[in-house]
């Protein structure tokens, strides 16, 4: 277990200090990505026609393969962070912006009638009426958009990037030691499944109005 936690110097992290550091760049993009989906879901609500090409944008966006995001943006913001984040933050788009309009649209018309009627304005009925009873399906759309995130982040290994778990994958090819590889790996995994468990205590702490498995029995 000595050589599994084992790790070379040119890691510049300790194990802890590399699993947090995963996760900030996983995290914070999807943080930056439903801060974005928000106010461009409200958009394509209440104006339908923007939809579907703010679908097809994002889409063409996913599309782009994560190495050739990091190699356009290598020489903008260099070996770092940032260019490891950006594009996850816009990979998200695709799945946060239709998981929020289609929660939002889901709001039974009498309900936004009644806000309506007691004097709410449109910021006001969005923030207080349609994005609560939205939040099963941001949930959901969060949870893949984390989980991928948490994945794709060990691509940063490929321009450099030091700080994320997948340069152990390259130092286990390079020093010859696969425990490093099985480390990754299955710390990614962990985090994927950690990450997953907590949005789905989020959404149960935000919806205590939904039935929950086993009520009534």
């Amino acid at each position: 277990m000595s050589g599994f936690f084992d790790l070379p110097s040119d890691l510049q992290h300790s194990y802890l200090g590399l699993v947090g550091l995963h996760l900030r760049e996983a995290l914070v993009p999807v943080l930056a990505g439903l801060l974005v989906s928000l106010p461009i879901a409200q958009l394509c609500v209440r104006f339908r026609w923007i939809y579907p090409p703010v679908l097809g944008i994002t889409t063409v966006l996913y599309a782009i393969p994560s190495l050739a995001f990091f190699v356009v943006l290598i020489d903008y913001f260099g070996q770092s962070e940032t260019t490891v984040m950006v594009p996850l933050a816009l990979y998200s788009l695709v799945v946060l912006v239709p998981a929020i309009v289609d929660g939002v649209r889901s709001v039974p018309p009498e309900t936004l009638a009644a806000a309506q009627a007691m004097g709410f304005g449109p910021v006001r009925r969005y923030l207080q009426v349609q994005l609560p009873i939205a939040v099963p399906a941001i949930i959901a759309g969060l949870r893949v958009a984390t989980v991928s995130s948490i994945s794709l982040v060990s691509v940063g290994m490929l321009i450099g990037n030091q700080g994320a778990l997948g340069n152990m994958l390259y130092d286990a090819q390079a020093y010859e030691r696969p425990a490093l590889a099985v480390n990754s790996v299955l710390t990614i995994a962990v985090l994927g499944v950690l990450a997953d468990g907590a949005l789905v205590l989020v959404r149960v702490l935000l919806t205590p109005w939904m039935p929950r498995k086993g009520a009534g029995r």
